[in-house]
């Protein structure tokens, strides 16, 4: 079966704190929504439950998987809402015990009776969740979804419909994995962002390509540049104080500017020296994930908790390497992060509850390393060998939030594969690809089989690691 992901589907502008526990059932409910109304039973629901099952029972308080599910089911969109709004929404719900379906009809809703947290896992995937209704004729209706990682839904019938009949991807170099890629590019003599660009021609106009990547820029700016300038304690009950305030404030000084833009010209001006340059990445990393954390708005890259990785180095890339660069390095640097983010997906996994935390910052890293590379010079090869450098030193990395929130370690976590993501595309550039020993493909492989010999406690459930030996209230 060919796959045909697009850049636009691996990088996703959504709310926080987690892509695969609190985009995906969003975006579920959205869907469950849609299935009413082309059933046209949306103004006959009398009542309606939600079954979280698995990962997202375990640490679904922790990732607000209940809130995403209430502001699904309200009709509320996670890429559109302003986020300021969300507080009142789910207050009102609880407050009023109503709840008002896809903005269309009201019906009574009790969260902590409706909202049923199971611990038993549904066997197609860790992240399930049900939606049922309760009809006026006193029939009722029932559909599953499952969140896989990165803000994706499926559901397991058209998984297996899938299966049966092949569909050919629309693009005209369909891609499965990185040795198809590297084809495309030594037969085309293109790069890879390039082909990737190809690709994206078969679904959207050039000038949608750049408005849409454009976005994700300035929402991936605009998140480090909110990150920055907010300070106080996380919400969540663990009390983290968030440091890309202070760490930002140390850095840049009383330098004025009045937006994400004009902050991002006068950090190229400031004169950063070099044992500051792991401070400044670190604090955009950190940026991100503290919105993340706060239910801010981010980017999937590839997921919520990873969204710090990318953001991070492409500013390093930014600030620290070429001050020059503009929309073109933005758009080639995305696109490059987005097809390796593809090929993870394809060949392995992208969702914690999945494959542990390899799966998210491990894959973050090899994106960003991968397209560091390329804006840098790196041939396709080369590209490919930083991909594999970063991931290969994330293999068996755990999920182990502490109470089931996005933040210890996960916050840290982006920082460390923003680090590990620079220093791959530098050794990649500094080697001959012909000496690579480990082709991207069989580190990918790797990382798939490393997930399946993964503890199930280590994957996304706070049942093991940190989790476990850091009680919060020690918090």
């Amino acid at each position: 079966m060919e796959e045909c992901i697009s850049v636009f589907d691996m990088l996703k502008i959504g709310v926080g704190p987690s892509s695969s526990h609190t985009l995906g059932p969003w975006r579920a409910a959205e869907r469950f929504l849609q299935e009413l109304k082309e059933n046209q039973t949306l103004e006959l629901v009398n009542y309606i439950k939600v079954n979280l099952y698995g990962s997202l029972s375990l640490t679904g308080k922790g990732h607000a998987t209940d809130l995403a599910v209430m502001l699904g089911l309200s009709g509320q969109d996670p890429e559109y809402i302003p986020v300021e709004n969300i507080d009142k929404i789910i207050n009102d719900i609880n407050t009023q015990k109503v709840l008002h379906l896809g903005k269309q009809t009201t019906v009574p809703f009790f969260p902590e009776e409706d909202i049923i947290f199971n611990r038993n896992f549904l066997p197609f995937h860790a992240n399930g969740l049900t939606f049922t209704v309760f009809l006026l004729d006193d029939t009722e209706y029932s559909s599953t979804f499952y969140s896989i990682g990165g803000g994706f839904v499926v559901k397991e019938e058209r998984n297996n419909a899938k299966k049966k009949h092949k569909i050919k991807c629309a693009f005209p170099y369909p891609i499965q994995n990185a040795e198809e890629l590297l084809n495309y590019c030594n037969t085309l003599n293109k790069s890879i962002s390039e082909v990737v660009f190809e690709n994206e021609k078969a679904m959207r106009t050039e000038e949608e390509i750049h408005n849409e990547l454009m976005r994700i820029w300035n929402t991936m700016l605009e998140c480090m540049y909110i990150g920055c300038h907010s300070e106080g304690i996380l919400p969540g009950g663990l009390n983290v104080r968030r440091r890309a305030f202070d760490m930002h404030q140390n850095l840049i000084g009383e330098l004025p500017y009045n937006s994400p833009q004009e902050w991002l010209e006068v950090i190229r001006k400031t004169e950063v020296k070099f044992r500051q340059i792991l401070k400044w990445v670190s604090c955009f990393a950190l940026a991100v994930n503290e919105v993340n954390a706060s239910l801010g708005r981010v980017v999937t890259a590839p997921t919520n908790g990873s969204a710090g990785v990318i953001p991070a180095v492409l500013m390093y890339y930014m600030v620290i390497e070429n001050h020059q660069a503009g929309e073109k390095e933005i758009k080639q640097f995305l696109m490059v992060a987005g097809e390796i983010g593809s090929i993870f997906k394809k060949g392995a996994t992208i969702s914690a509850a999945m494959g542990g935390c390899q799966a998210e910052i491990g894959v973050s890293s090899a994106m960003a390393a991968a397209a560091l590379c390329e804006v840098m010079g790196g041939t396709p090869d080369q590209v490919q060998m930083a991909a594999e450098i970063a991931m290969e030193h994330h293999l068996g990395l755990t999920c182990d939030p502490i109470g089931g929130l996005v933040q210890i370690p996960c916050i840290e976590r982006n920082t460390m594969g923003a680090i590990k993501a620079i220093n791959a595309a530098e050794l990649a550039l500094e080697t001959d690809a012909k000496n690579a020993k480990v082709p991207l493909d069989k580190v990918v492989n790797t990382m798939w089989k490393t997930a399946q010999d993964m503890n199930s406690k280590y994957k996304e459930t706070s049942e093991g690691g940190l989790a476990v030996t850091v009680n919060m209230a020690d918090c």
